[in-house]
């Protein structure tokens, strides 16, 4: 017996893209490069040597794209700006035409009751700003595009996210060097991290003085980390690796400095010199943890991992363990919903933050059309099903979560997997463009025509 669980009658229904990812004419109307344009150029670090040059061709074909969005009946686009077609040196001189781009998308998208959400930066920084996120400058030219885009936009949009997953440019593009700029230096990666939540925190009152009814946050990437088998080392192990995931970015976020043990496993392991960072300066704390109005939350799985090595004295030695195959989406990832209901909830309750909105969930599966054109992506639907009744368990037991912005709208460029892994619930053919609503899409679509769906 089957019953139908409801969503709040106001929840945001959404999906979502990045625009490095779609858009592609990276060398039109002004446009210089980014990080990832130089990045994906050097060969060996995306897979297949596949760049963003033409992605989805988003930036020629967006109207087609508003129009698949509308049809859908999807009523909030989160999508992103790309800094260098704004300000093609970082900051300075203003593009018009990168300004006019977006504008054209905004207009189109309200014009189709669709209500839009901005990311400012999703990755592509621009390459003309020397050290990138290492350099404390990059804080003040930040500052300067949040001021230029809000000033441009925020007559109509009223949806900010400032930055998306701190941990990826940070941890994943300097300790880890699986994305731009690619480097392998865990100081600098948590030096990157500081200046990421500084210019969060620096973004949001710039925001909130253009836009007087700006709802503004940050977006964190999110999912609970487990082990096999509860011995000392193991447990340390999760303690170290949840550490690095969620407290180092959130408790900075929610006022609470960084965490005393992992400043400590940081000097331990010789990254740090000292629990009292040189990168961090007077007032540097008060201004990351400026209050927002909502926490964005992206989550695909769960991690489990084992210790590795000798956790007294290197606390990040550890093995990540994959999950049977049998229920690992394509990119190796578990499928794991109750894992979304374990992260409302522990949000919730150690950090408080007044409105939670999920801006990222979803899975890689490679279905293609079939002669008739139909994709028939069982398992994505299968992913999906399960995440929305966590969302909706959560939502129950008093976690004030708004809304659900599906991952992603379309097949796109999937950063190091270039375009391999394929999230969309359109897919894409990138030799023609065409595009297939798969049947992910109409499942979807009946999802927020009924504002709720069945348990089973």
């Amino acid at each position: 017996m089957s019953n139908f669980v409801q969503f709040p009658k106001d929840f945001q229904w959404g999906t979502a893209t990045a625009a490095y990812q779609i858009e592609g004419a990276v060398n039109e109307d002004g446009r210089s490069p980014s990080i990832w344009d130089v990045f994906s150029h050097t060969p060996g670090k995306v897979a297949n040597g596949d760049t963003g040059d033409i992605a989805c061709d988003h930036y020629h074909l967006w109207r087609e794209d508003v129009d698949l969005i509308k049809k859908l009946g999807i009523k909030n686009y989160r999508f992103s700006l790309a800094w260098p077609r704004i300000l093609p040196e970082g900051k300075g001189k203003v593009n018009q035409k990168g300004l006019d781009f977006y504008n054209q998308i905004i207009d189109a998208l309200l014009k189709a009751d669709i209500t839009p959400m901005i990311t400012l930066y999703h990755w592509d920084l621009p390459a003309s700003l020397a050290g990138g996120w290492v350099n404390r400058s990059v804080v003040n030219a930040f500052a300067e595009f949040s001021d230029v885009a809000s000033k441009a936009f925020g007559d109509r949009v009223k949806s900010w996210v400032t930055i998306n997953e701190p941990f990826c440019p940070s941890i994943v593009s300097y300790k880890m060097g699986r994305h731009a700029p690619g480097e392998i230096n865990h100081t600098k990666a948590l030096i990157a991290a500081h200046h990421l939540l500084l210019a969060h925190g620096r973004a949001v009152p710039i925001i909130k003085e253009n836009v007087k009814d700006a709802k503004v946050g940050i977006c964190v990437n999110l999912g609970p980390v487990y082990t096999k088998e509860r011995t000392y080392e193991n447990l340390e192990a999760v303690r170290h690796a949840e550490g690095e995931l969620w407290r180092w970015f959130l408790d900075p976020i929610y006022g609470r400095h960084y965490p005393a043990d992992m400043l400590a496993d940081f000097v331990k392991m010789g990254v740090l010199d000292s629990t009292e960072p040189e990168f961090v300066r007077n007032g540097d704390f008060e201004e990351m943890s400026t209050p927002t109005d909502f926490l964005a939350i992206n989550y695909y799985t769960r991690n489990t991992v084992i210790a590795s090595g000798n956790q007294k004295s290197d606390p990040s030695s550890m093995i990540f363990i994959p999950a049977p195959k049998e229920i690992q989406t394509e990119m190796g990832w578990e499928v794991y919903p109750e894992g979304l209901y374990e992260t409302l909830a522990r949000v919730h309750w150690d950090y408080r933050p007044g409105d939670i909105i999920i801006t990222e969930n979803g899975a890689s599966y490679s279905d293609g059309p079939g002669i008739s054109g139909k994709v028939n992506d069982i398992k994505r639907i299968e992913y999906l099903h399960g995440h929305l009744l966590a969302v909706a368990k959560a939502i129950q037991a008093g976690v004030p979560v708004s809304g659900y912005y599906l991952w992603s709208l379309m097949d796109n460029f999937e950063w190091g997997f270039g375009y391999d892994q394929r999230f969309g619930i359109v897919y894409v053919d990138f030799k023609t463009q065409k595009r297939y609503p798969k049947d992910s899409a109409y499942w979807y679509q009946k999802v927020i025509q009924s504002n709720g769906l069945s348990d089973v």
